[in-house]
């Protein structure tokens, strides 16, 4: 019961949010999956690592997929995406902890730049 009711109040808080505050948390996820990565790769739990490279990637191609090609910049954050895909397939080949540390600064500033975007677009 408790589940469910948690499950709901989930799901009512992603329904209610802005489109910069859904963009933010995805950002922040994309994050976190890095950060899971590494940590998985430190340890050498490659189950881990795998599951958090894949969501990784499926964070990146909604965020590709979901562009509102109208807006010259979507084509500059579509070949970003796509950059950030080619890797993350890199990343998932090769185990290698180097592209993590190279990916995690891009997408941070890349959050940095839409949170300070969203904050002036409020004013």
């Amino acid at each position: 019961m408790y589940q469910n009711g948690y499950q709901q109040y989930k799901m009512q808080s992603v329904n209610t949010m802005t489109r910069s505050e859904m963009l933010l948390l995805l950002y922040d996820e994309l994050i976190k999956r890095l950060n899971r990565a590494q940590i998985a790769l430190d340890d050498k739990n490659y189950d881990l690592f795998d599951k958090s490279v894949k969501r990784s990637r499926e964070i990146v191609e909604y965020l590709n997929k979901t562009l509102n090609m109208e807006y010259r910049i979507s084509y500059d954050l579509r070949r970003m995406y796509e950059f950030f895909l080619f890797e993350l397939g890199r990343l998932h080949a090769g185990r290698n902890s180097a592209v993590i540390q190279e990916l995690k600064p891009l997408v941070a500033e890349l959050r940095d730049a839409f949170k300070e975007a969203s904050k002036t677009a409020a004013v």
